[in-house]
């Protein structure tokens, strides 16, 4: 019986590998549909907390505007070290080198715990001076008691998301699902009972938040340190302590969180944008409304991350026509489905609206909230074009190269134009809006514009004629 197990785990573990490997439009779709999910099942888990705590009203509902950037960094730091995890395990089974894949994966976990206990102690020491300094203001105190529940617990946070890279890399994005669908429904129900029932307020929604965060974390350390059916191997033995493989890791990971820590410093300078322009109503209106945005961007972003592990098997083989292939169809693939739900907003943007406006301290911010919406379906139509050159620069460990075009995209331009059309121009919060969008504009056509020249100009180099012959000869 055993032996059958383990055939059957070692035919799936086989089957996950061949299609990160062959046809790169298959491998995108089949990766992309459960990574959608789970990241739609993540926007549900955080949007849970913003549709209970609005019935408290406004201020609450800011406070979690005030955390959220820095939440998003953490949730970036997360994302980033399994991006350079995925990107490195991805490129070692490309070159179908299983100890180098090993190893890079248990460095990866050392590195998450390393980080983890950093952060939550930097975080925690300065999380007061951080709310000021961001314009917090009368939402302090309810910021504070949910951001110290929250960041007390951040090693889960991180872990999951590391840990998830891991999994992916090898194909398997099907029990990352499932451990997200799991966080998402307790999230959801112990939401209401600890804000309402328990009477805790936005505290209720932080520990919902912390519990529902350590099942996803145990569900995947089940699956990687005592399940043990995955192409990785996490033992002692499988470990060759290297600072070339924490550069490896790091070279793409640490760009990546930076890039979530320039969106996450974009969104405190936009925050303070708001006050300045509308108060606190503008920040609570935003939050809200970029809550759906964020949503309407989770195929985009799926798409993307399945990206960066066939580019990253594809730049391990050297099949570079494979890396343009994947850039190509997953904007294709993105921006479609990026048509249908901007479309979908359009219209229903009143109704969503609603749903952030639904008690009696909160209804009048619906029509700007529905507004923020109709507005930002244009930035939907963009998005697929940024986030997918991204992904490719990932996938081949240039995680320099992304974080350079998303600072272009956040800092050169989305900040700027929100600035000069909402102060030069006195549009006001409005402006801010629209500086979202056009400065977004710019950003992803010039990051799509690069990834496109550059793999097209390492297939160049790689596949060179060869003299009086009308074939091909694969460089070395």
């Amino acid at each position: 019986m055993d032996n059958n197990n383990n055939q059957s785990s070692n035919s799936t573990i086989n089957e996950r590998v061949s299609m990160i490997t062959g046809d790169p439009k298959k491998a995108i779709r089949t990766l992309s549909i459960p990574m959608i999910l789970s990241m739609l099942l993540m926007m549900v888990y955080n949007l849970a907390d913003s549709i209970w705590v609005a019935g408290l009203g406004p201020n609450s509902l800011a406070a979690l505007g005030f955390v959220t950037p820095l939440f998003m960094m953490v949730i970036g730091l997360g994302n980033g070290l399994g991006a350079g995890a995925n990107s490195l395990i991805s490129r070692c089974i490309g070159a179908k080198n299983k100890k180098g894949s090993d190893n890079a994966a248990i460095h990866s976990i050392i590195l998450t715990l390393l980080v983890s206990i950093i952060l939550t102690a930097v975080i925690l020491i300065f999380l007061k001076d951080l709310l000021m300094i961001m314009g917090a203001g009368e939402s302090l105190n309810l910021a504070l008691q949910y951001g110290q529940i929250v960041f007390g617990g951040l090693i889960f946070l991180i872990f999951a998301n590391v840990a998830s890279g891991i999994l992916r890399a090898e194909g398997d994005v099907k029990r990352p699902m499932y451990a997200m669908l799991a966080t998402a429904i307790l999230n959801i129900v112990l939401d209401p009972v600890f804000i309402y029932y328990f009477g805790w307020g936005v505290s209720g929604a932080a520990i919902a938040t912390l519990i529902s965060a350590s099942i996803s974390a145990a569900l995947i350390l089940y699956w990687l340190m005592l399940k043990r059916d995955t192409y990785v191997s996490l033992s002692r033995k499988d470990f060759n302590p290297s600072w070339t493989v924490i550069k490896d890791i790091l070279l793409v990971g640490l760009p990546a969180s930076a890039e979530f820590f320039v969106m996450s410093v974009l969104g405190i300078v936009l925050n303070i944008m708001l006050v300045v322009t509308g108060g606190t109503e503008a920040v609570a209106v935003y939050t809200a409304g970029w809550r759906v945005v964020m949503i309407a961007m989770i195929p985009a972003i799926g798409i993307g991350t399945a990206t960066i592990t066939v580019a990253g098997a594809a730049y391990g083989s050297r099949r570079y026509n494979n890396i343009l292939t994947a850039l190509n169809y997953s904007v294709k693939l993105a921006l479609g489905v990026a048509l249908i739900t901007g479309l979908i907003i359009y219209v229903f943007a009143s109704n969503i609206a609603s749903i952030f406006a639904y008690s009696t301290q909160s209804s009048f911010m619906a029509p700007s909230i529905a507004a923020f919406l109709q507005v930002m379906c244009l930035f939907l139509i963009i998005v697929p074009f940024g986030i997918v050159a991204s992904s490719i620069f990932q996938g081949m460990g240039r995680g320099v190269t992304s974080l350079i075009l998303t600072v272009i995209r956040e800092v050169l331009f989305i900040s700027i134009f929100a600035y000069f059309i909402s102060f030069v121009l006195g549009i006001g919060e409005h402006g801010i809006w629209w500086g979202i969008v056009i400065g977004g504009a710019f950003g992803c056509a010039i990051a799509f514009i690069w990834a496109t020249r550059f793999v097209k100009a390492l297939k160049r180099s790689y596949y060179k004629p060869v003299k009086n012959e009308n074939t091909l000869a694969v460089g070395k």
